[in-house]
């Protein structure tokens, strides 16, 4: 599912990663850290695809609000234990979205719908 983000600007926290062989409790811990967050201040949304590598996209009103999601304490568990055992790399990276658009086409009225936001 795509994020319903707000108008811009807000960040977005993209983690990269490629996974280790088995699951090892991935996708229990994966699940708890997408309900975590979402209870978090300044959350916005998430937005997730996994292949040969797994990219995650989750946004935030703000620093401060992604700030303190890397302090929760379940999250740096999680964080932890991906270093141990479930990713064999990994890369995060913080992003200003200063301008989005989209495109939605309605399937119930048959009507589309395109938006463009910021610059």
């Amino acid at each position: 599912m795509i994020a319903d983000t707000p108008t811009p600007p807000y960040y977005a926290v993209i983690f990269t990663s490629a996974r280790t062989a088995g699951d090892n409790g991935y996708h229990e811990m994966a699940d708890l850290m997408v309900s975590l967050a979402s209870q978090q201040e300044g959350f916005l949304g998430i937005e997730s695809a996994r292949e040969e590598i797994g990219i995650t996209v989750s946004y935030w009103r703000d620093l401060a609000s992604i700030q303190k999601w890397r302090e929760n304490v379940q999250h740096t568990v999680a964080r932890n234990k991906g270093r141990s055992d479930w990713y064999s790399a990994f890369k995060t990276r913080i992003a200003l979205v200063e301008r989005d658009y989209g495109f939605a086409r309605n399937s119930s009225t048959g009507n589309d719908y395109e938006s463009e936001v910021g610059l």
